[in-house]
């Protein structure tokens, strides 16, 4: 199988781009012939194996759309280009990323070349669009502002979900996700979840033993993520008289000078990888994670590889991940995030019984039999057989 990967995210710091790599990598150590293609500071290729490279200059009109991400107007320049590389590459599948200017190259060249699509939802556009817009208009009284970002929050899901009736077959992080899909597009809509590296994330790499319970995040620090959620529950655990922890935050973006300002207690790395952010999830001891946009939250199983307790919002992808009093919590409301930490910080025996139920959960995480369910999709999608075998993949019912 023949695959041409266009991604909107690979030299980023997030979670598209680390699956972008890993679905590289598995395709290499395969020797599946692979064809990545993302946007870059050049336009250069090069070849490792199976894989091959295809970087392509954003332009100077290009606009922020986050602190790593760009999109680019006039991304459609480099279509001669691509268009020569994907007639000498000869893939069986397309597989694009979702709605950005990378993936809407690959579209119109599949169209084009009358290639099959495979697309994967990897990022919850109308809930960024609605928080963003919410943060931005905060001076807007709530009777005005909230109406507004709800109706365009819809509208943006139902434009995404027609955009997504291009592929043949899809593939959602979360089931909730995949019925969307499934009921809007009448396509195949498939359960991708993520897996998880327990080799480089561990308890093992604690370096701090001080009696200190770090309560961790990990993340941009944009409003979509409500990270100021961060500062309430830190009132709320001073007010019920504890002051024996203090917050671990790794990440970077447009809040963190305000959560500096406004948390009494905590240390920031910004952007850190590899065995330094190893280290760092090895010395949470609770992962408080309030974001209610993400569509699967690769962040939540690297806490629990690490053996970390996790607090997550009940919105959004992260709530299929934690078994709720078993590896961690699921929590309604802010009151719900300071009960369940101050439970956990109050129960050293009960925390560590539930980390060590996160990091036995994460060793079933397997990337390898992630990537092998996502190649039975580009099967299905592609002209080669057999289709998908439903004891193997979720798929939502099309009525």
């Amino acid at each position: 199988m023949r695959v041409a990967f266009f991604t909107d995210s690979y030299l980023q710091f997030n979670g598209v781009a680390m699956t972008s790599k890993r679905l590289e990598n598995f395709a290499l150590r395969n020797e599946h012939p692979f064809l990545c293609i993302y946007a870059g500071n050049e336009t250069k290729q090069n070849q490792i194996g199976t894989v091959t490279h295809q970087e392509l200059k954003h332009s100077s009109l290009s606009i922020s759309m986050d602190a790593d991400l760009m999109h680019d107007p006039i991304f459609l320049r480099h279509y001669p280009l691509m268009y020569r590389a994907l007639r000498e590459f000869r893939p069986d599948v397309i597989h694009v990323t979702g709605l950005n200017d990378v993936s809407i190259l690959g579209v119109i060249l599949a169209r084009r070349l009358k290639i099959p699509i495979l697309a994967s939802w990897h990022t919850n556009i109308h809930e960024y669009g609605s928080r963003r817009l919410n943060h931005n208009f905060s001076f807007v009284p709530d009777s005005i502002r909230k109406p507004v970002t709800n109706f365009l929050e819809r509208q943006i899901l139902r434009g995404a979900v027609l955009y997504y009736r291009m592929g043949r077959v899809l593939l959602a992080p979360n089931q909730e996700l995949v019925e969307i899909l499934s009921k809007g597009t009448k396509r195949p809509s498939y359960l991708m979840v993520r897996g998880v590296d327990t080799e480089l994330f561990t308890p093992n790499k604690r370096t701090v033993h001080d009696g200190i319970y770090r309560l961790g995040f990990c993340g941009r620090l944009q409003p979509e993520k409500n990270v100021r959620m961060l500062v309430d529950i830190e009132k709320g655990l001073l007010k019920a008289g504890k002051t024996n922890f203090k917050f671990l935050i790794v990440g970077d973006g447009n809040e963190r000078a305000w959560l500096e300002q406004n948390l009494q207690n905590a240390e920031f790395t910004g952007f850190i990888s590899g065995e330094k952010l190893a280290e760092a999830y090895a010395n949470m001891d609770i992962f408080v994670f309030p974001s209610e946009t993400e569509t699967f939250g690769n962040v939540i199983q690297e806490a629990n590889a690490a053996g970390v307790a996790t607090i997550v919002a009940n919105v959004g992808g992260p709530k299929y991940i934690v078994q709720h009093g078993i590896t961690g919590f699921v929590a309604e409301n802010l009151d719900d995030f300071v009960r369940y930490t101050l439970e956990l910080i109050t129960d050293e025996k009960r925390l560590a019984v539930m980390r060590n139920e996160a990091r036995n959960f994460a060793l079933s995480r397997s990337w390898d039999s992630v990537f092998e369910r996502v190649y039975q999709a580009y099967a299905e999608c592609g002209t080669i057989k057999p289709p998908i075998p439903k004891s193997n993949l979720t798929v939502a019912p099309l009525s």
